[in-house]
């Protein structure tokens, strides 16, 4: 499992990352490019506005899982603090708890995948397109469903690692350095 969690990080760090980034620089540059048009030439690009709007919504669904793998995300945990004060034991209900909500969130992550399909399915089939019609919207739709299915995975390694934590046992480590976030 060590091994898969290494090759999962490095995807998600040398790939889903770098895409991300990417996406998000080529996003800037066409906003500074429009301004520049906009206000210094009197014209623009129709299509702009749903670009940098669509490129950017798609990287950020690009980096679901690896904000998920980081816990990076918004959480409350006003419970677990409430349950710490209670010692082990209380620690324990903590990582219990945190597993049964990985577990939740991993369940609904895959259904959101599943039912995503049909969607890119129809967006191919009936040729949904953005409100300026440039673009056609099955692959902001496809980077959606390709965020869920990465955050899945992410949830899937969080779930064993809090299995395992349960079980006494320190595994699927973070390295110190060199990921990109």
């Amino acid at each position: 499992m060590e091994k898969a969690y290494a090759l999962w990080r490095a995807f998600q760090d040398r790939i889903l990352a770098r895409a991300a980034a990417l996406v998000l620089l080529g996003c800037t540059l066409l906003a500074v490019l429009e301004v520049i048009r906009r206000y210094v030439f009197g014209v623009s690009f129709e299509w702009q506005q749903d670009a940098v709007t669509l490129f950017i919504l798609s990287a950020v669904y690009l980096y679901f899982g690896i904000s998920q793998r980081h816990g990076a995300h918004l959480n409350v945990n006003l419970l677990f603090g409430v349950l710490a004060v209670f010692g082990p034991s209380g620690l324990r209900a903590v990582e219990l708890i945190k597993v049964l909500v990985t577990i939740f969130s991993f369940v609904f992550m895959v259904a959101v995948v599943w039912w995503g399909f049909p969607e890119i399915e129809d967006s191919l089939q009936y040729g949904s397109r953005s409100e300026s019609l440039a673009f056609p919207m099955w692959p902001f739709l496809t980077a959606l469903l390709v965020g869920f299915a990465s955050m899945a995975v992410s949830l899937f390694f969080q779930i064993y690692r809090g299995v395992q934590k349960l079980r006494g046992l320190d595994v699927l480590h973070e390295p110190e350095e060199g990921a990109l976030h």
